[in-house]
């Protein structure tokens, strides 16, 4: 108690600004929770808050502290006070004026006007009119008076007011009125106050708690503004708890919405002046709502919570109720309904328990019945064609729209009601709504509550037993004889769902409906109380007595209305209403009345039901007195018409009674039909009857015109009369009603005569008349009239007959007379209502062949008539729309507007016979799309989608819905295939599948596409829209479906085609059911699962794992274990697009199963987490932590890239609810497997691992405490894995333990981890390095240190452990404790393992080991262990070994080690030991990549060599060899050098030394990419070969080029630059390979020969510079030269080619084909065609160097292959040659003789005769010098090339004759031929021996003293070539006589004569050979030429000695 005495004064304002929480603090100190006190003595606070409570600050602070505690405790009791306040009627009976009275002080008179109206008493008294002054001038002048009172008062100087008695006695009672009132007004004011504090304390409280009194308080508060007492306060508080509800993000929009509302309410107190100056203030409204919607239907938005939705709901009340007109405020007021409707909660300000849904209830069903009554009243017959029907287009789509709208939010409001989950529980008013609602006149309301009610079924229950459950049953059982079908079959649903009963007692609720003023009600009513009696007969007499009073009852009308003088303002009124329903209900039991009761109900039925005041319940009344006839008519007949005879013999003859009279009659006629057709009482009945057919009315005429029928046999003789009389009345009568009867008789007299009277009495001859008469529209209207009856009477009977009436009524469609046309689509509709199936496959083509006639008219009729086919039975026009509405779309679409009209009418007319209510209401929109596709399909589907149906689709909605959806199909927009897919997939659960089938063929190949569009939601729509059809038509109507599927599921062509068939293949086979994913699921797993498949087959399979969980849900739950491990292995694809469908399959399993199959998942998500497959490992950590995520409620999205590693953004809640879910064992391991995922080896999986730690671990190390036993334990056996990278990531893990829980694990750790070193198990002891590594390097320095004794031996063992995992792992764990303790460990553990290599157990481990921490530590360990590697005996294995993994550190040492293998090399022993030798020693250069290295070891190896022992550059060639074929290292710089040195290796002598440069030159070659000029390296290559050939020492060939393939590797450089080569580098190219060639011996040649030749030729072919032609035919010669066999197969090409440069412009060119040509020629076998073809060259060449080289060319062939020409062709070559030695041109003359003398030596004696003698030696000195010229030239050649042939003895003298003669001629030209045939003719004497004594030889010296130089050098040149000619010295005859010549010739003053001359001195003397011949030559001669000689020798020669001594060619025949 005393916690509750301390609440006060703990609250004064003064400790309270200090302390606000002191008195909770307080209570703390006394031991008790603050909470739970309020709760234990929440009774005692109540009553305090209640009672006691006085409105102070400190009272409004202790609750408000108290609320904030425990509102949800004390508010609900408080608020319950606080609005029983609120409600008090007094407190709104406050008005502003008693507020103000209450204001005003007591004692102070607040209504002054008292004072004044006792003053103007005596003005009263005023005269009119007096003498002096008028009475306006009288009232004017008391008026001033006032004023100036007043102003004086404003003044301060008025005195005080003097009042009459009567005043005073005025005010006297106005003080004590207004003190009453203020006393009253105190007393209420001092509730409210008390009030309002509450409130204005709990909202400083707890604003949650508050919130939830929302439902109530709002109103409360709000009608409170209406009071002037409490508006000001209540105003205030209004805007704190408008702002309390909304969030803080939101607080202008709550601001807004809280003064808005003021506004609207209107508060009886001043508001804020500013809010209210916008007008008007509608537009506010509407803008205020608006915003709410944008807010709550934005992209991030959400619906507000529900108290906001409450303090926003009177406004969004007043909008939807005044705005009604506009649709989009409509829609989104109703959308925001809608949207609160579907909040779920618990307890929390989501509860759809605060929403005030009954008051939201009674809104939206007023909304559904002001726009439903609007779509009714748009209901109306299609408008004339010329009217424009726009806007009621335009109105009935938004009517219908809202009124959608509306209906789904009451369907969401009733679910909020209905007792679900998060859901509230519906109360006894909103029921009461829904139940009231049933009996709304509008069907859309009855409709929508009883959906409403059915929503709400499961919380219906509970009403069982109460008053409201009587009313729920009569409500139900009514709804179940509703006039609307689909309202019908809801209420049949309901009723059996509710499993209700009737029962009696429904009787008097019944009967009230009857009486109800609502038609359906009532005659819903009639139905149901017809039911009810014919189930319980025994109450039909009751019944009917009820009925008859009420109507007794309901007969009596309104009294009329008064006034104060008896005068009548309002007339008596007959509310009529409830006796229509009497009568209905009349008629419904009428059926089940007793004979007794028959006649009882006849007898009020005549006259007083059938005499009613009222036309509507006199029409019910006979309709319902004929069903009790019909009913009972048989038994009561003969006792029925006596009362009808009297009745109609007695009833007064007045106008009352015409109704009456009529309506007897046609009961005597139901009533005749039971008479015996031979009653006489017959005939004057049916005469009654036809003459009542003339009634104006259609009831009367109708109900007369189905007795006739039945009396027809009795007056059979009569009929044709009566129907002659009926037609003539019906074609010429001028009344309306008389023709119209007329029609009713003759159809109803044709139903009695039978079908055949139509042909028997010409009725339709006269009909068919009647219709075509032109000029009488009287008579068109009646033939239609009857063509109508007949249809309506005969019904299908008349079937026949319609195919003549459509032509004409074709024709009538577009008849002048609006009446004929009114009656022809009336006849339209009678027609086609009456079709049957087979009428309507009559009827139909000649319809549609009319739309292809040419006549507009004709069109127009056929279309208005197959509108008119709406109007057929709806199992026909299921069956013909399908045809007619695309016929009538493409009308739309005709040049005539009349026509286009039509078809917008006919397809109206299709629209109006729709029964769905949905899609009444959009029909306008749908007819638009048809009319309009490209602009308006596009709104169709999206009304279409926004529509709820609730009601089967009928067949004409299909008709107008279908071709819009086909049409949309085939549109460009997404968005339009979507929602034409959506729309086919919602279809078929809503209509009947044999409407639907018509459309199929036209609807699949429009799913397919979209099946496989790009866009997913259109992929997704149509695969439900298959799902949906194959589920509602089945799989028969889709037998090319599943084919198609499963090949596109497998297309290689996209994987959107796959996904889409996936998609469509799963829907499917959801729509088939569960035993077909049992049979298909088998196969598909097996498939996806394997391996050999192609990617895009397992692809679209795996896609399926994506789909049908979503397809199935829970019946898929059986294959999550079966096709998680297929979806693992398709993770580790090596194709991405696998990889990618495969991790949203496991996704999608993980998303859809994370409760339900968490068992099926996890265990194979943990496997995965563990697999050798990184990719495995990264999406199974993946799935796990959406799995992860799925189980705590967080978000998986957030980013943690900022963030550090140890930062978490998990919560406690979340880690709980995992292990709740997954137990604290699995939950363990589960979170030990992510921990070590963020050390994986591979990136991707430590980023997803670390992300999924970071946002599900709240706390990094506590959680490892945690899970530290599980996570040791996988650490072990991980480190103990076979897989290398599973001991990696343990290793890590390990290491990343210690550094997070710091070094106090290492005493534990490290034994353990030694133990295992000494483990049998290899895999543990790698393991154990590689922890001890990671512990190593996560650990401080000091603590390493600490444990460096065992550590050290520890890493020393494994180094040379066995395993090489081991040592591997060894060795990262000495780099760790190198690292650590620097020198030591090098120290300690390399000597020791040094040691070990010379054990032979050991050494190979060792050497291992030592080779692992080389490839960590290399820079360290090398220069340690290089000194003893290299010194003898160098360990070559261990060198190979340790350099392959040294990498650049082994580049300082090269230098050491280089020598080293050199020497080892050198000296390893021939065999096996030399060749592992070598093979280590190749390892070692082989690890040498980087540039400075390669440097090294070339330049090393190159002069290695060059110079040193033969052993030694073996090695260092081979070690070359090997370095520059196998190295990976790039060496492109150190080519040229490379080329260089291998080239000049080439000249060696020793073989093996030959083989490794050989090797070595084709290893750089392969390695150049020949793929630009630079490249080539032509000119390295050639300076490198003539720098070789330089040095070979007089030797001719290279014996490098020698061996076999020796130009191999070089000729591909050649050959590439002679193909692709620049000009210039072609000609270098080919004069290299001419190089090449000189220096290869034949022999080697071979193998190239084809190689060489082949591009060589190909260049000839091509148009290139005559450089490069020179170069390419030199070197081809040179080749023909070295083998010219072996180019045999080239004879051809080589032939053609040279022919061809014979003709080139270049005379070089020539010359090299001439020389070719002669090379050529020895390997020739047929010569004849080359020597004809030179020949014809020859004798056709204008061109004289052509000619002359085509003779040169002769020549060489003539040399080696004149004994080949045949004699045919020789001899005319022979004539050609002799003719061309006397040609002008001197070159040709000598070429000539060239050729001529060659020829010489394979002439026959006569032709050489002939040739030689007869021409050559013919030396007349009268020829002319050139003819003389050309002989002596042919002379010296046939000196030169035959002088065994022409130096016979009998011409050898005659020679020397003419040769003496040519040398003494005064021509110099004459006289150098004769030297030249001098010296050739010498030469061969010499030979012979026969030279002593010659003629020729005095001559020949002589020469040298000829005026011509010219003569004198070349007579030195001869002596030359005869010096040289000899191997001995010259004679000494002739000697004695050259050598004076020659001395004499040395001192000549011309330079060439004297250089020739003294080198025919130094051949002659022959001292390059020593001075032997000089002296002897001294020896001979005389003294003056001794010293002469001597002295010539000394001075001149001495220097000419060293020079190189070419021998000149005399011959100038040859052409240079």
């Amino acid at each position: 108690m005393l916690a509750l005495r301390l609440l006060q004064p703990a609250h004064h304002p003064a400790l309270a600004a200090d302390h606000p929480d002191l008195w909770c603090r307080i209570v703390t100190k006394m031991g008790l929770e603050p909470a739970e006190f309020i709760r234990h003595r929440q009774t005692n606070l109540v009553k305090l808050f209640t009672d006691d409570y006085q409105p102070t600050p400190t009272w409004e602070a202790a609750f408000s502290t108290l609320t904030t505690l425990a509102g949800d405790v004390l508010l609900p009791d408080v608020s319950q006070f606080v609005l029983s306040r609120l409600r008090d009627e007094r407190l709104m009976a406050v008005t502003l004026e008693e507020f103000n009275i209450y204001r005003t002080p007591e004692g102070t008179l607040y209504d002054t006007s008292v004072k004044d109206s006792a003053k103007e008493v005596q003005s009263g008294n005023i005269a009119r009119e007096s003498k002096l002054y008028s009475y306006k001038e009288q009232m004017e002048e008391i008026a001033l008076r006032k004023e100036l009172e007043a102003k004086r008062a404003r003044e301060g100087r008025a005195g005080p007011e003097k009042l009459t008695p009567k005043q005073k006695e005025a005010v006297a009672q106005q003080l004590e009125k207004e003190s009453k009132i203020r006393s009253r007004v105190a007393e209420v004011d001092s509730q409210f106050s008390v009030a309002a504090s509450l409130l204005r304390g709990a909202v400083g409280g707890d604003p949650a708690a508050l919130q939830q009194q929302y439902t109530e308080l709002v109103p409360a508060l709000l009608a409170s503004l209406q009071s002037a007492l409490a508006a000001p306060v209540t105003s205030q508080l209004w805007l704190r708890l408008v702002r309390l509800a909304f969030a803080k993000e939101d607080h202008v929009l709550a601001e807004t919405v809280a003064r808005v509302t003021l506004r609207l309410c209107a508060p009886q107190c001043a508001t804020d002046a500013g809010w209210e100056a916008e007008r008007p203030a509608s537009a506010v409204y509407r803008r205020v709502v608006l915003a709410l919607y944008d807010r709550c239907s934005a992209g991030d938005g959400s619906p507000l919570s529900a108290p906001a939705f409450i303090v926003c709901f009177p406004l969004l009340r007043h909008v939807l109720e005044t705005d009604t007109e506009n649709e989009d405020v409509m829609i989104k007021g109703l959308k925001l309904v809608e949207m609160h409707a579907q909040l779920r909660g618990d307890g929390d300000l989501l509860d759809p328990s605060l929403l005030p849904r009954e008051a939201l209830d009674r809104l939206v069903l007023r909304i559904i019945a002001v726009h439903g009554r609007r779509l009714a009243s748009e209901v109306t017959p299609p408008p004339p064609l010329s009217v424009t029907t726009t806007a009621v287009t335009t109105a009935g789509t938004a009517s219908g729209r809202v009124q959608q709208k509306a209906c789904g939010a009451l369907l969401e409001l009733a679910a909020a009601a209905a007792g679900e989950e998060g859901c509230a529980v519906a109360g006894r008013a909103e029921v009461q709504v829904l139940l009231d609602a049933l009996r709304s006149p509008v069907d859309s309301v009855r409709d929508a509550a009883l959906r409403s009610l059915d929503v709400l079924a499961d919380v219906l229950d509970c009403l069982e037993g109460s008053d409201l459950s009587a009313v729920l049953a009569e409500r139900v059982f009514l709804a179940r004889f509703d006039v609307s079908e689909e309202i019908k079959s809801a209420g049949d649903l309901l009723w059996e769902r509710l499993s209700l009963s009737e029962g009696p007692w429904m009787i008097a609720p019944l009967l009230e409906d009857v009486v109800y003023p609502e038609e359906c009600v009532q005659r819903a009513a009639a139905s149901a109380l017809a039911s009810l009696v014919d189930g319980h007969r025994d109450q039909t007499a009751p019944v009917l007595d009820r009925l008859l009073a009420l109507y007794e009852d309901k007969l009596q009308m309104t009294p009329p209305v008064l006034d104060q003088f008896g005068r009548v303002v309002e007339e008596s009124l007959d509310i009529w209403q409830p006796r229509v329903g009497v009568a209905l209900a009349l008629k419904a039991i009428g059926p089940f009345c007793t004979d007794d009761l028959i006649a009882k109900i006849m007898s009020f039925f005549v006259p007083t039901g059938l005499g009613d005041r009222a036309a509507d319940v006199r029409n019910g009344m006979l309709s319902a007195a004929l069903t009790c006839v019909e009913a009972n008519g048989k038994e009561a007949a003969t006792s029925l018409l006596p009362v009808f005879d009297e009745f109609l013999d007695s009833a007064p003859a007045t106008q009352n009674y015409d109704s009456v009279r009529q309506s007897v009659v046609i009961l005597m006629g139901s009533l005749a039909k039971h008479l015996s057709k031979t009653d006489p009482k017959v005939k004057p009945i049916v005469t009654k009857l036809i003459q009542a057919l003339d009634t104006p009315s259609e009831q009367v005429q109708t109900s007369v015109a189905s007795c006739l029928p039945a009396l027809v046999p009795a007056i059979k003789e009569d009929a044709p009369a009566m129907v002659r009389q009926m037609l003539g009345r019906l074609l010429e009568s001028d009344k309306f009603s008389q023709r119209r009867g007329a029609a009713y008789g003759i159809a109803g007299l044709v139903k009695g005569l039978g079908i055949l009277a139509l042909k028997q009495l010409e009725i339709m001859t006269v009909l068919i008349n009647a219709i075509q008469d032109k000029k009488d529209c009287k008579k068109r209207e009646g033939a239609l009239f009857a063509f109508t009856m007949l249809c309506n009477m005969l019904g299908r009977l008349f079937e026949p007959y319609i195919v003549h009436v459509l032509p004409h009524l074709l024709l009538c469609y577009g008849d002048s007379n609006s009446y004929v046309r009114e009656a022809t689509d009336e006849t339209a509709r009678a027609v086609m209502s009456n079709l049957s199936a087979h009428g309507v496959k009559l009827v139909l083509p000649s319809l549609l062949a009319a739309l292809e006639e040419d006549s507009w008219r004709t069109k127009a009729g056929s279309v208005e008539l197959l509108g008119s086919m709406a109007f057929c039975a709806p199992k026909q026009l299921s069956s013909c729309l399908p045809s007619i509405v695309p016929q009538l779309i493409e009308v739309l679409g005709d040049s005539h507007q009349r026509v286009q009209r039509a078809g917008a009418q006919a397809l109206k007319q299709i629209g109006s016979v729709i029964r769905n209510p949905e899609i009444q209401a959009i029909v306008p929109t749908l007819l638009s799309a048809l009319q309009d596709p490209a602009n308006r399909t596009s709104l169709a589907l999206t009304i279409l989608i926004d529509t709820k149906f609730v009601h089967v689709i009928d067949a004409p909605s299909l008709a107008l819905i279908m071709p819009v959806v086909q049409r949309a199909f085939q549109d460009r927009s997404t968005e339009v295939r979507k929602m034409a897919a959506q729309i086919i997939g919602n279809m078929y659960s809503l209509t009947d599948q044999k409407d639907l089938a018509p459309y199929l063929p036209g609807i699949i190949p429009g799913l397919k596409s979209s099946l496989l569009d790009p866009v997913p939601e259109v992929r997704s729509k149509s695969a439900r829209a298959l799902g949906a059809m194959v589920r509602g038509i089945g799989e028969s109507s889709f037998e090319d479906l599943l084919p198609w599927l499963m090949q596109t599921l497998t297309s290689e062509q996209s994987s959107v085609d796959r996904s889409g068939a996936a998609q469509g293949l799963s829907e499917v086979v959801g729509g088939l059911g569960v035993q077909k994913l049992h049979k298909l699921m088998p196969d598909i797993i097996a498939t996806a699962s394997r391996t050999d498949i192609a990617p895009h087959v397992k692809d679209g399979y795996i896609m399926m794992f994506i789909y049908m969980p979503m397809v199935f849900q829970e019946e898929f739950t059986p294959y999550i274990g079966q096709i998680i491990p297929a979806i693992l292995k398709a993770l580790s694809d090596e194709t991405e697009f696998v990889r990618d469908t495969a991790l949203k399959a496991g996704q999608r399993i993980v998303h859809t199963y994370a409760a339900s199959a968490i068992q099926l998942l996890l265990p194979e998500l943990e496997t995965g987490m563990f697999d050798d497959n990184w990719r495995i490992r990264h999406s199974s950590i993946k799935l796990l932590g959406d799995l992860l995520y799925q189980i705590s409620g967080v978000s998986g999205k957030m980013s943690t890239e900022t963030a550090g590693d140890d930062d978490n953004f998990g919560t406690e809640q979340s880690q709980q609810s995992i292990i709740k879910i997954l137990g604290p064992e699995r939950r363990n391991r589960v979170l030990s497997g992510l921990y070590m995922g963020r050390s994986d080896v591979a990136l991707m999986v430590r980023q997803n691992s670390l992300h999924v730690w970071k946002i599900v671990v709240p706390n990094t190390p506590r959680t490892l405490r945690e899970i530290l036993p599980t996570l040791f334990t996988l650490l072990l056996g991980h480190l103990a894995s076979t897989s290398h990278d599973k001991r990696q990531v343990a290793a890590r893990t390990l290491g990343d333990l210690v550094r997070k829980l710091g070094e106090r694990v290492l005493p534990e750790i490290i034994p353990i981890l030694e133990r295992g070193l000494e483990s049998e198990e290899a895999d543990q002891r790698q393991g154990v390095c590689i922890g001890l590594s990671e512990i190593m390097s996560s650990t401080s320095k000091d603590m390493v240190l600490a444990f460096v004794d065992s550590l050290v031996p520890t890493v020393r063992k494994a180094l040379s452990d066995p395993l090489p995992e081991v040592r591997a792992a060894a060795a990262q764990t000495f780099d760790s404790l190198h690292n650590t303790v620097g020198t030591r460990a090098l120290d300690e553990i390399l000597p020791p393992l040094m040691e070990q290599l010379s054990q032979p157990d050991q050494a190979e481990y060792v050497l291992d080991g030592l080779r692992q921490v080389m490839t960590i530590k290399s820079r360290v360990v090398l220069p340690y262990l290089v000194p003893q590697l290299v010194a003898p005996p160098v360990n070559t294995k261990a060198l190979s070994i340790l350099a392959s993994v040294a990498g650049d550190a082994l580049t300082r040492h090269l230098n050491r080690i280089l020598p080293a293998l050199m020497s080892a090399m050198g000296d390893a022993e021939p065999g096996e030991a030399a060749a592992e030798q070598a093979g280590y020693c190749q390892s070692v250069i082989l690890s040498v990549t980087e540039p400075a290295g390669v440097r090294v070891v070339i330049d090393e190896l190159l002069e290695a060599t060059r110079a040193g022992s033969t052993p030694r550059r073996r090695a260092a060639a081979a070690l070359l060899a090997s370095f520059c074929g196998q190295t990976r290292a790039e060496y492109e710089q150190h080519v040229s050098q490379l080329l260089r040195g291998l080239t000049h290796l080439f000249i060696d002598e020793d073989d093996k030394l030959l083989q490794s440069a050989w090797e070595g030159l084709s290893a750089v070659i392969k390695r150049l990419e020949l793929d630009d000029e630079h490249s080539y390296y032509i000119p390295d290559v050639r300076q490198a070969v003539r720098f070789a050939a330089s040095d070979l020492k007089g030797r001719d060939l290279m014996p490098g080029f020698c061996l076999a393939k020796g130009i191999t590797p070089i000729l591909p450089i050649f050959r590439e630059a002679v193909l692709n080569g620049a000009p210039e580098l072609k000609e270098s190219a080919a004069l290299g390979l001419a190089e090449i060639i000189r220096l290869t011996s034949a022999a080697a040649l071979r193998t190239s020969v084809v190689h060489i030749t082949g591009p060589l030729i190909r260049i000839l072919g091509d148009r290139f510079a005559w450089n490069v032609k020179v170069a390419v035919l030199e070197c081809l010669a040179l080749l023909l030269e070295k083998v010219g066999l072996m180019l045999k197969p080239f004879l051809p090409q080589l032939q053609t080619t040279f022919l061809k440069a014979l003709s080139d412009p270049h005379k070089q060119v020539r010359l090299r084909a001439a020389t070719a040509l002669g090379r050529l020629i020895p390997i020739h076998t047929r010569v004849d065609p080359l020597f004809t073809e030179l020949h014809t060259s020859i004798r056709t060449a204008e061109d004289t160097g052509v000619r002359d080289t085509t003779l040169q060319a002769l020549r060489n062939l003539v040399g080696p292959a004149g004994d080949k020409m045949s004699d045919a062709v020789r001899s005319p070559v022979l004539t050609t040659l002799l003719e061309l030695l006397s040609h002008p041109e001197e070159s040709t003359r000598l070429a000539a003789a060239g050729c001529l003398g060659t020829l010489c030596r394979w002439l026959p004696a006569d032709e050489l005769h002939v040739a030689y003698r007869d021409t050559m030696l013919d030396d007349d000195a009268m020829l002319d010098w050139t003819v003389r010229h050309g002989r002596s030239a042919a002379l010296y050649v046939a000196l030169k090339s035959a002088p065994d042939q022409v130096l016979t003895e009998d011409w050898e003298k005659k020679t020397a004759r003419v040769i003496v003669n040519y040398m003494q001629s005064d021509r110099p030209p004459l006289v150098m031929n004769g030297l030249r045939a001098a010296g050739y003719m010498l030469r061969h004497q010499l030979a012979a021996g026969r030279a002593a004594g010659s003629p020729l030889a005095t001559p020949l010296v002589r020469a040298i003293n000829n005026n011509s130089n010219e003569v004198k050098q070349l007579s030195a040149q001869v002596v030359e070539l005869l010096a040289v000619s000899r191997e001995q010295p010259l004679p000494a005859e002739l000697a004695r006589l050259v050598i004076p010549m020659l001395v004499n010739g040395t001192k000549e003053k011309n330079t060439v004569v004297r250089t020739c001359a003294e080198s025919a001195l130094v051949a002659v003397l022959r001292l390059k050979e020593g001075e032997a011949t000089q002296e002897e030559m001294l020896a001979m001669l005389d003294s003056g030429a001794r010293d002469s000689l001597q002295e010539v020798i000394s001075k001149v020669l001495r220097k000419d000695v060293t020079a190189v001594q070419q021998i000149r060619d005399l011959d100038e025949t040859l052409i240079s």
